[in-house]
């Protein structure tokens, strides 16, 4: 098995998902230079969004961040969600005191899922579950094709896109749970606030937001 793993790198060098550099010897996961200069977000600096109990994120979305959350949804990279999620957990961990019933996601739109391969943020929900031993369910189904959120620039065209595009998965017991909500990235907050909604109104008793990311 060790030798497979060694012609594995040898083959495929492992590369850092931010900076996209071949680690070096002694390097794991990401490089040395990534964890300096990524740009960490603070203890106190969640984001606030509508419908949310908080909205926590390890990073801003910016530099080396920006790049590891393209290569994570566009470039194949549903590798990288270990490490993300490793990043999401401590920072769950480290600034969320309440309690957490369950962890879910907000779900691709099904075209998207089927081209990708994945749903980036299901793996992002379900790394996360695994490190804090937290159950992680699906709860959400994306009932309206809204396009590509990330093309519209005003805030307003954002929550308009995504008016009524979420709801509850049909028999998703919910009901005073105490919920993570897992996404990539967040921008203008009209996805989290959409999905938190229909969590609500299927009787969510709280609903908080963990991102990888999140933009200024």
């Amino acid at each position: 098995m060790r030798v497979l793993s060694a012609l594995l790198d040898l083959l495929y060098p492992p590369k850092c998902p931010f900076c996209g550099r071949v680690l070096e010897r002694g390097e794991e996961g990401w490089c040395a230079l990534c964890q300096e200069e990524l740009p960490w977000t603070g203890e106190g600096e969640g984001r606030a969004v509508e419908l949310c109990d908080g909205c926590l994120s390890p990073l801003w979305y910016r530099a080396g961040a920006r790049a590891g959350v393209h290569r994570l949804k566009f470039r194949g990279g549903a590798v990288h969600a270990r490490l993300f999620g490793l990043l999401m957990a401590q920072c769950l961990q480290d600034r969320w005191a309440q309690p957490v019933d369950q962890i879910t996601w907000v779900p691709l739109r099904p075209s998207s899922r089927a081209r990708r391969g994945y749903d980036q943020a299901e793996l992002l929900a379900r790394r996360v579950g695994e490190l804090t031993g937290l159950p992680v369910a699906a709860a959400l189904e994306k009932c309206r094709d809204t396009g590509v959120q990330s093309q519209l620039r005003e805030e307003s065209a954002r929550r308009a896109n995504v008016q009524g595009a979420y709801r509850a998965l049909p028999g998703a017991e919910l009901a005073g749970k105490r919920l993570v909500l897992v996404d990539d990235v967040v921008t203008s907050g009209a996805t989290l606030s959409e999905c938190a909604a229909a969590l609500r109104v299927a009787g969510a008793e709280s609903v908080a937001a963990l991102t990888l990311a999140r933009a200024r």
